[in-house]
């Protein structure tokens, strides 16, 4: 099977209300590069897609007919506790605060938009 260069077998698709500023907030606080975007009209992202490291996320503007669909998504960053910071800067609630934990040091918010994040970096092997 031939996938696609920057994409993986499962992506996330979260459909969402200001889709600009999901692009904005991901590149402040994952250091994310939108590398698609596709307009239905002057204010609409159709389709777009950011990078966070090698990992893709496609995303849409919500509509009448795709009302907003948010995800809970697990991202592994190089400091947890900065990119936990930007986050709660950016507008994000706590779920969970900042703790180390068997697997590394993690925590949880809820971004703007209603999705949740899990913000780990792994433990120094």
């Amino acid at each position: 099977m031939d996938i696609p260069k920057n994409y993986q077998r499962v992506m996330p698709y979260l459909i969402l209300r200001n889709a600009v500023a999901f692009i904005s907030f991901t590149s402040k606080v994952f250091g994310a590069t939108q590398t698609y975007k596709v307009m239905r009209d002057e204010k609409t992202i159709m389709h777009g897609e950011i990078m966070i490291g090698e990992s893709t996320i496609m995303f849409a503007d919500a509509t009448e007919q795709y009302p907003p669909r948010n995800a809970g998504l697990f991202v592994y960053v190089d400091d947890a506790d900065e990119s936990y910071r930007r986050a709660l800067d950016e507008g994000s609630t706590v779920l969970s605060p900042m703790a180390d934990q068997a697997y590394g040091r993690s925590g949880g918010i809820r971004d703007p938009f209603g999705n949740e994040w899990w913000i780990t970096t792994p433990l120094s092997t």
